[in-house]
């Protein structure tokens, strides 16, 4: 999730657990601890790909937290611990944050390395990387606990549970999709052996769904609003690794992203793009690998770079229109998308 949600999270599990002694510095402590995991962004791994797999890597692992709550916490109570604040408390209160933190991360598309310094990368996907509904109760907690500090640690208290619901209520939305994509796999004829599901920007009621097939990829969107049951499915083409030569880089991307993954050449570039986060031809993270050099041979980056993704602010509103079930624009989305690169 982005470093507000965070923050916010932290701050507002760390006045729930303070309870009537939530109060401005609770909610500042629970608001840096709730940021912490996120500050290995400092860290340069070598190129593009590396940064990018490697986020939400050690400083995510479940294995690794709460090693440093206890850290944190007996360096805490050699100097400030009182009668309420007790070593066991302070512990409670920093592994709950930190590890809040990165449950929350792993519920989006990105994938978060949960056993770190063993593989995997794990992600439900029932939760777009950015969603107001989920974040603005907790500012609103906030908001409260430092106006009216005496209800502060039940108000925090209210809305850690509420934000838990709408985590919850955005698994079972993927779910009741998931049943729709699977009958229209089904009645279509497509494949189902890797189907990707995902929230749109900023809700959890208009989902993406993504189709691997050999040589190409089925795209389509479904709503919790849809009357119609029909998803309407645009083929892509995936591409292909034209080297012999696979760098490490690749081979790491395919783990991060289960492979789901295009390849295309463009600007004699060759570029591999994540299609997990995103949509068509507004992907998220794409990189170059490799570009043609004068003899049209490829030559491999010894580095490699983020390709700029464009930013198409003009899907916004048919997006929402489409969230709200109208299913006649799915034509037009798909155009605008297509002509986006232009």
């Amino acid at each position: 999730m982005d470093s507000i949600t965070q923050a916010a999270l932290g701050a507002t599990v760390a006045g729930a657990i303070a309870g009537k002694q939530c109060n401005a510095k609770v909610l500042l402590a629970g608001a840096l601890l709730g940021t912490l995991p996120d500050l290995d962004v400092v860290l340069d791994y070598g190129d593009a790909v590396q940064n990018t797999i490697k986020h939400r890597g050690f400083s995510h692992s479940l294995l690794i937290l709460p090693p440093i709550a206890l850290l944190i916490s007996w360096l805490y109570c050699r100097r400030y611990s009182d009668s309420f604040w007790t070593f066991s408390r302070v512990f409670f209160l920093t592994v709950s944050v930190l590890v809040t933190h990165t449950l929350l991360d792993a519920m989006t598309t990105y994938g978060t390395q949960l056993i770190w310094p063993f593989d995997g990368y794990f992600e439900l996907r029932n939760v777009f990387i950015i969603d107001p509904l989920y974040t603005l109760p907790l500012l609103f907690a906030i908001g409260v606990a430092l106006v009216f500090k005496q209800k502060g640690g039940k108000w925090c208290q209210r809305v850690v549970l509420l934000s838990t619901l709408y985590l919850g209520w955005g698994y079972l939305s993927q779910q009741f999709i998931a049943d729709r994509v699977e009958q229209n796999l089904v009645a279509q004829n497509l494949p189902n052996q890797q189907v990707l599901i995902t929230p749109t920007a900023f809700n959890t009621v208009l989902w993406r769904i993504v189709v691997m097939d050999d040589g190409q990829y089925w795209e389509g969107l479904a709503s919790v609003l849809d009357k119609d049951k029909h998803i309407n499915f645009i083929s892509r083409p995936l591409g292909h690794w034209p080297l012999e030569e696979k760098p490490s880089t690749l081979t790491g991307l395919k783990a991060f992203s289960h492979d789901y993954l295009n390849y295309r050449v463009e600007d004699n570039k060759l570029i591999v793009s994540d299609l997990r986060l995103g949509m068509a031809n507004n992907l998220s993270f794409e990189f170059v690998f490799a570009e043609l050099d004068k003899s049209g041979n490829w030559a491999l980056l010894e580095a490699t770079q983020r390709y700029p993704s464009e930013k198409d602010f003009d899907l916004l509103a048919p997006l929402w229109l489409r969230l709200m079930g109208n299913q006649t624009i799915d034509a037009n989305l798909q155009a605008m998308k297509l002509s986006s690169r232009r």
